[in-house]
């Protein structure tokens, strides 16, 4: 490597980084026009002071749904009268919680940690909403993380029903899912179906050429100019496609490629760097499932780990040691476990003692381990 191709200690490969980062929300957003119609078309009414339409989001993981609802956001909140609301049901995975995020998105500061029940905290809300005149969308990302924690019910039907417990409350909402084997009109309550009737948006995953253009965007903005050449974007399309169309694992494939080619001192992400980089980034999703679990949960995916491809049964008593739990609780651990495909949970027969289930991580023992030690 001649001089002229070496960073000097105080250089960088980056334009700016924070392109690179999962909260960075691109100026333009391609490859998603009719779903991004769709969305307008459900929160027009909004705008004229009207309930908006409710709306179920589903897709794979990384194509665009939340980045879509994050530029609606910005362009509805001009609106002096509309308030959008996202939360994270990953984090906020409980009615109160729910309600606890969009007191404080509307009101700017977070309601008392105790002492407030769950109905003055919703009355405040819609009190707010009528008093001003409001009106709420709320996205609820990541809902199937209700349906884990047999929340989602109670939570939509507080939301469907504010106008009448609070006459003159419009509050539309939005279902974001990632997990395509649930089936949420058929898991919610009947009391809920018979008012949930949403317009449905799906987000495809991105093919390949569709992930080089997001990613050559991300490349023009991201690095300085000749950081990145074509043959890099290929192969990390290439690599992204191959890993279910995830274009965050795209994006965070360059961003770690980059800081490679900095080790290097080189001035040009090579391919070395990205086939280095993809070690860590093919493990994004798990690095984010596992971010987001309980000490509980962890320590379930500890005993797991242990235990590797057993019966739940040798499972459990690694479990009880580490929490003192009973196997009521282990049991819908495990049923979330395996909705998160985090685990297998396979039914088995054991001779002369029925079926069994046998729990296996569904990544590499050692990738876990890593994350959780």
């Amino acid at each position: 490597m001649s001089d002229e191709e070496m960073l000097s200690w105080d250089e960088t490969v980056f334009r700016d980084e924070h392109v690179f980062e999962i909260d960075y929300v691109p100026e333009t957003f391609h490859h998603r026009e009719e779903q991004t119609r769709q969305l307008q078309y459900a929160l027009r009414p909004a705008v004229r002071g009207s309930r908006p339409l409710n709306v179920m989001v589903r897709g794979p993981s990384g194509t665009g749904k939340t980045t879509a609802l994050q530029l609606l956001a910005s362009d509805l909140q001009t609106h002096s009268n509309v308030n959008v609301a996202h939360v994270n049901c990953q984090v906020d995975s409980t009615r109160y919680a729910v309600f606890s995020r969009l007191f404080e998105e509307m009101f700017e500061y977070e309601p008392p940690t105790s002492g407030i029940s769950f109905k003055k905290l919703f009355g405040q809300i819609t009190d707010r909403l009528v008093e001003q005149e409001e009106v709420l969308a709320v996205a609820l990302d990541d809902v199937n993380y209700l349906f884990y924690e047999s929340e989602a019910s109670d939570t939509l039907y507080s939301l469907l029903r504010a106008h009448e417990a609070h006459t003159g409350a419009k509050i539309g909402v939005i279902l974001v899912s990632s997990d395509l084997d649930l089936d949420i009109i058929e898991e919610l309550d009947t009391r809920v179906q018979s008012v949930f009737r949403p317009e449905e948006v799906y987000f495809p995953r991105y093919d390949e050429p569709e992930l080089m253009d997001i990613l050559q965007e991300r490349v023009d903005r991201g690095f300085h100019e000749g950081v990145a050449g074509r043959d890099i974007l290929d192969r990390v399309a290439e690599l992204t496609a191959g890993t279910g169309g995830d274009v965050r694992v795209g994006i965070d494939l360059l961003r770690r490629a980059g800081l490679n080619a900095e080790m290097r001192a080189s001035t040009t992400v090579e391919i070395e760097d990205i086939d280095r980089a993809y070690d860590k980034s093919k493990y994004i999703h798990l690095s984010r499932r596992l971010r987001d679990l309980s000490d509980t949960e962890i320590a379930l995916v500890k005993a797991i780990a242990e235990h590797n491809g057993e019966r739940a049964g040798v499972v459990y008593e690694s479990f009880e040691d580490r929490t003192g739990l009973g196997y009521t609780r282990y049991s819908e651990l495990i049923n979330k476990l395996d909705q998160l495909d985090l685990i297998d949970a396979e039914y088995t027969s054991v001779d002369g003692r029925g079926r069994s289930r046998k729990l296996s991580l569904t990544y590499e023992e050692s990738a876990v381990r890593e994350r959780i030690e």
